[in-house]
């Protein structure tokens, strides 16, 4: 399969996720980098997966990451070609049990007094709901089970060292919901790439429009 058709069946993608699904996808992004100043025009590489093959979910991601490192100014390596920048991709869907403590609240009845009306009638006393309303008795563990979509990105610097390339950018997305994977992968991509390089140790939220794709600047 081509890279534009895979792009073409990603861009596909991208639209039904949001037509059946929140009005924003929100990633969470951090990102650690050494970035070189003269990378613009260099060429880069991907890895093989450790299993030493390709599958084609794998390559259509890796084809996602390609455009958008295309659009960082540097190019794919031909075949056979040696490439300055490696790159490490890594996606993955898993699950995590979260513990958080929920107030808990409790109706009580109390006793109400026996009283006299301004006509000297007595009403004997009777139990009865507080007026005061539910009563704060303590907090609840709740555990929740969340779904969590990961990627993973690394890219490697061999031009000093082809041996032992070097990381000079190393990034993680997460979103938190349950769309398949494939359909949440190139918005986490998309994530990583915004405002790339970005400060070493930053840590972001990055937020689209579901609709248009368009980045929330707000």
């Amino acid at each position: 399969m081509s890279i534009a058709r895979i792009l073409k069946l990603c861009i596909l993608t991208l639209a039904a996720l949001a037509s059946g699904c929140a009005s924003v996808i929100t990633a969470q992004v951090s990102s650690f980098q050494q970035w070189p100043p003269d990378a613009r025009g260099s060429s880069f590489s991907l890895l093989a997966p450790s299993e030493g093959s390709r599958s084609l979910e794998q390559a259509s991601y890796d084809a996602q990451v390609a455009a958008e490192l295309e659009k960082q100014g540097l190019r794919q390596a031909m075949p056979g070609q040696r490439a300055r920048f490696l790159v490490d991709l890594n996606v993955s869907r898993e699950t995590e049990n979260r513990a958080s403590l929920r107030p808990v609240y409790q109706d009580r009845y109390v006793f109400h007094p026996a009283r006299r009306d301004a006509e000297g009638r007595i009403y004997p006393g009777f139990w009865g709901p507080d007026p005061f309303g539910p009563r704060y008795v303590g907090d609840q563990q709740v555990v929740q089970t969340v779904s969590l979509s990961r990627l993973r990105l690394r890219l490697l610097d061999a031009q000093a060292d082809p041996k032992a390339p070097r990381t000079v950018y190393e990034a993680q997305a997460l979103h938190e919901g349950d769309a398949p994977l494939p359909s949440v992968v190139p918005w986490l991509v998309r994530a990583v790439f915004d405002d790339f390089p970005a400060a070493n140790g930053s840590v972001r939220l990055v937020r689209f429009k579901a609709d248009t794709g368009e980045v929330i600047r707000r």
